[in-house]
């Protein structure tokens, strides 16, 4: 059996985790201020806990499957999507640094892709959005399959420290998503943004993307009702395109402020909706995308989870985050990252 790693590079922390056999065997959580000060941590971490066979590395906005050693500047710069005014800063919170220290270790590092990758998603659900949930949501959608393992529609959610995002599993696919900020009101994000808020707030900087949450919202009774309020439509939107029942819940936010997600989930009515806690691996803590990441890496290596790769076309992903954009100066953006014409 193999020997694997998956990483989560949350806005909270930095978790990773390490299987072997099927069973964790190591764990580690980095805080952002360490990151900053040195962006090789994960690397030192990795190289004392291995050798490993495959990492399934942070991923940001994801990459189709692309190996460390393939990996080039400008696919770099996809994953964190910083404009090449705000870059050289170290990304948000370190990631480009650390990133670039891992893709340069020698490390059998794999970056995965992100939902708007996945040819299971429909191509009118991606017009005009890049992040229908980022490379660690799909981790944890991963590791609800696992559990959910049936062909029934279920929604995958996560409550993150900055951001909650959603996303829809169908015949054990990954069919749909809203990220953190297309969809519902975060803990630090705003959600989904208004053009005229966007417009009159620009020029807008990265860390723009995660103010507006609950945490700035100066009355707490109000950002909770208005949490609530925003995940219950956002998950009636989804419910009324993909007819689910079964929901899958987890993130970090359940440890940070458990009555918060708990308030939200009960506005889910319980004789229609069936609440499952994505759950821990076997001597886990650290966060569900790391979790959710191994699994990815093992099934990957050819595990036990590989089904779940065949199941969510993981060597399927294609293209990048900026395909689909309609918006005229979208040529402009897509420029910015050394991309050429948008694909037909």
């Amino acid at each position: 059996m193999p020997r694997v790693a998956g990483c989560d590079p949350g806005s909270s922390s930095l978790d990773m985790l390490a299987l072997e056999d099927g069973r964790v065997v190591a764990q580690v959580r980095i805080e952002p201020d360490e990151l900053r000060a040195d962006p090789t941590i994960p690397v030192q971490w990795l190289r004392a806990e291995g050798p490993f066979d495959l990492i399934a590395g942070p991923s940001g906005y994801g990459l189709p499957l692309v190996h460390a050693a393939d990996c080039t500047d400008a696919q770099l710069d996809l994953m964190s999507l910083v404009r090449p005014d705000e870059r050289g800063a170290g990304g948000v919170g370190g990631f480009s640094a650390m990133v670039r220290a891992l893709r340069d270790s020698g490390l059998p590092v794999v970056f995965l892709p992100g939902v708007i990758h996945l040819p299971t998603v429909p191509v009118h659900r991606k017009l005009n959005k890049i992040d229908l949930g980022t490379a660690d949501k799909l981790c944890v959608a991963a590791l609800a399959l696992a559990q959910h393992n049936r062909d029934e529609p279920a929604l995958a959610v996560e409550f993150g420290s900055a951001f909650t995002a959603l996303v829809v599993l169908k015949d054990k696919q990954i069919v749909d998503g809203l990220g953190g900020t297309c969809g519902a009101l975060g803990a630090r994000s705003g959600g989904s943004w208004d053009g005229e808020t966007a417009y009159l707030l620009s020029p807008l900087q990265k860390m723009d993307l995660f103010r507006g949450g609950v945490a700035n919202i100066p009355d707490r009774e109000t950002a909770r009702a208005a949490f609530r309020e925003s995940f219950t439509k956002t998950v009636s939107g989804l419910l009324n395109i993909h007819g689910f029942q079964d929901v899958y819940y987890g993130g970090s936010l359940l440890r940070s402020d458990s009555d918060l997600v708990q308030q939200a989930l009960g506005e889910l009515p319980s004789s229609f909706y069936r609440l499952h806690y994505a759950g821990d691996l076997p001597g886990a803590w650290v966060k569900h995308a790391a979790q959710g990441a191994t699994l990815i890496a093992e099934g990957l290596c050819g595990g036990t989870f590989a089904p779940l790769i065949e199941w969510l076309k993981l060597r399927e992903a294609s293209g990048t985050v900026l395909d689909w954009l309609a918006h005229p100066r979208a040529a402009e953006v897509r420029e910015w990252f050394a991309l050429g014409e948008r694909p037909e």
